[in-house]
């Protein structure tokens, strides 16, 4: 059984129903409030999870785990850029679910780890659904991940990630180019009110995030851009993008087929991470090449500029 004791936090006298506010800060969402046996306490009391709540209210969020799931080791290819006795940095594939839920339970990176990593499993006390998992990237998106091989260097790696004392660069190509060749991009992200399964911009609602880019080249239409996180909201980069009025190529989900590069996927690669290991005192880098897809779609963007 988990529970977690949240102080909401809302601007001014803004109220918000506990379910929307709970899914819009990642603790549980609301698919998972039947399954997972949720209940919401306020001073104590249970309320309804259609209750409205305001600004330093305190609540507490009491969810069961979700039940076991049957995960098999898997000979998978991995592309390994680096691996010593703590840590393995990948370059993942596009395409390749990180851990296993929503219908992707085979061909996991979890899975893929299980197999290479024999021990793993009981480094993590036999957890199956996420064994040294530090961070995720989304299954269109390829590029440099790292993993832990056990409890310690988990924590120490979570660490940064969470305190933001690393460093993570993105190559993407997008539609259109920005107003300026170097930028940040600081605004707020929410769910979209509309469709839950994307996210929007907003002046003051949802959480902050924060985006560093660099134009590496133009066209007539199109860009090559470096994407620096300074904070890791979900779907941050895409979103901010489009921000920006520059949608990425290729996007499933927010963008739309280009119709003159309709082969065109996901056009976002996780390129660079900055990031201590145990035992050092110095970022690391390392780095993901790039993918053929980009190679690809930038030639044809190039020949027909000319």
């Amino acid at each position: 059984m988990n529970r977690e004791k949240i102080t909401v936090s809302l601007p001014g006298s803004l109220k918000m129903r506990v379910d929307k506010y709970i899914s819009d800060n990642d603790i549980i969402s609301r698919s998972q409030i039947k399954t997972r046996k949720a209940k919401v306490f306020l001073k104590g009391t249970e309320i309804k999870f259609s209750r409205k709540i305001t600004n330093n209210d305190e609540i507490e969020v009491e969810w069961e785990d979700p039940a076991p799931m049957d995960i098999e080791p898997e000979e998978l290819p991995l592309d390994i850029i680096f691996e010593d006795e703590n840590v393995i940095v990948l370059n993942k594939a596009q395409g390749m679910v990180v851990h296993p839920a929503n219908g992707n339970y085979t061909g996991t990176l979890v899975q893929g780890l299980l197999y290479y990593v024999k021990n793993l499993s009981s480094q993590f006390n036999n957890e199956l659904e996420r064994p040294g998992i530090v961070h995720r990237l989304d299954k269109d998106t390829s590029g440099v991940i790292i993993t832990a091989k056990d409890p310690r260097t988990h924590d120490f790696l979570s660490n940064q990630f969470r305190d933001r004392t690393n460093e993570k660069f993105y190559l993407a190509i997008v539609r259109g180019y920005p107003p300026k060749r170097r930028g940040t991009i600081d605004t707020f992200i929410t769910r979209n009110p509309g469709d839950r399964k994307k996210f929007v911009t907003h002046e003051r609602e949802g959480k902050r995030a924060i985006t560093e880019y660099r134009v590496l080249r133009n066209w007539d239409k199109y860009s090559l851009m470096v994407l620096k996180l300074k904070t890791g909201r979900t779907h941050q980069l895409r979103v901010h993008m489009i921000h920006i009025g520059c949608p990425i190529m290729g996007d499933p989900i927010y963008g739309r087929r280009d119709n003159k590069y309709p082969e065109s996927t996901l056009m976002l690669h996780a390129w660079k991470l900055k990031i201590q290991l145990p035992g050092s005192d110095e970022l690391k880098e390392f780095k993901a090449s790039i993918p053929l897809r980009f190679k690809k779609i930038l030639g044809k963007i190039s020949s027909n500029s000319i």
